[in-house]
């Protein structure tokens, strides 16, 4: 028995199973007890409110607490939307940024608020045809004071909120912000002037690269490669934020307005003002 073992042994089949098999198959077994990288992925298709921004916010939180989530990929669609809720998930989106890659591929579109969005992310991605830009604000103005005989207020603007020149003033610090972010976030990749930035005008993708908008274009996959190489992992696997942070599927809240029809128009419900894109298609959503 112990020859025949040892006969074995000697074989030079025995050699290369040894050396090179079993290597082979502990490898195998030990990349199955190891959990693959993870690359979450985060869906904006939709105007950015109170809802969907509460919706991303806790994503990207849960994104941030979770240390198997290597790297975020933000897909996004959106015109824009309100001011403070704008705002809200940038801040959160720097604070995720300072701990893990976050990279954006824009579908059809980043605009005003989207692509303020965007511009708080290490990397945008956006396809040929995207639409990106429109950066800056835009408002309703308030009725002008005047006096209600059956209404009483304690002070002029009461019922209004501001006269009509002070809302207007309110625009010009929050365009400054909004260009300041554009600023930080494209850094040296940014190559338009001031005035192209600050335009309101929407580029098509291949136009937004030349002028540092973006960083290229590219599709979802690309951009979950980028999101790979940026956090230095490979074989990976995408998982859905949303999923994962125990959010419902879907919400049924519009942002905008309907026709008496039940048609969406392009216009939000409420006054007010908004990083937002308002396309002139008779009020009607393209």
């Amino acid at each position: 028995m112990n020859t025949l073992r040892t006969k074995w042994l000697t074989h030079p089949l025995a050699k290369i199973f040894l050396w090179l098999v079993l290597p082979l198959v502990a490898g195998i077994l030990l990349a199955l007890l190891v959990p693959r990288p993870v690359i979450g992925v985060i869906y904006l298709r939709d105007a950015i409110d109170a809802s969907s921004a509460g919706d991303m916010i806790t994503q990207i939180r849960y994104a941030y607490d979770h240390p198997e989530i290597n790297a975020v990929v933000l897909v996004m669609d959106s015109p824009g939307g309100t001011v403070a809720d704008t705002e809200s998930t940038y801040l959160e989106l720097i604070r995720l940024r300072q701990k893990k890659p976050v990279v954006t591929v824009v579908e059809n579109m980043a605009a005003s608020g989207g692509y303020y969005l965007a511009v708080g992310t290490d990397y945008i991605m956006a396809q040929s045809s995207s639409e990106v830009g429109n950066i800056g604000v835009r408002t309703t103005l308030p009725m002008a004071a005047i006096v209600l005989e059956e209404d009483v207020s304690t002070g002029p603007y009461k019922f209004f909120g501001d006269s009509r020149d002070g809302t207007l003033r309110i625009l010009d610090p929050l365009k400054q912000g909004f260009y300041n972010a554009v600023v930080l976030g494209r850094g040296k990749a940014l190559k338009a002037t001031p005035d192209d930035i600050l335009s309101g005008k929407i580029y098509i993708g291949s136009e937004a690269a030349r002028l540092g908008l973006v960083d290229s274009l590219g599709s979802q996959s690309d951009a979950f490669a980028k999101a790979a190489r940026i956090a230095h992992v490979w074989h990976f696997e995408i998982k859905d934020l949303r999923k994962l942070s125990g959010l419902p599927e879907s919400y049924s809240y519009s942002f905008f307005l309907e026709t008496k029809d039940g048609e969406l128009t392009a216009y939000p419900r409420k006054a007010g003002t908004y990083f937002l894109y308002i396309p002139d298609t008779d009020g009607r959503l393209p």
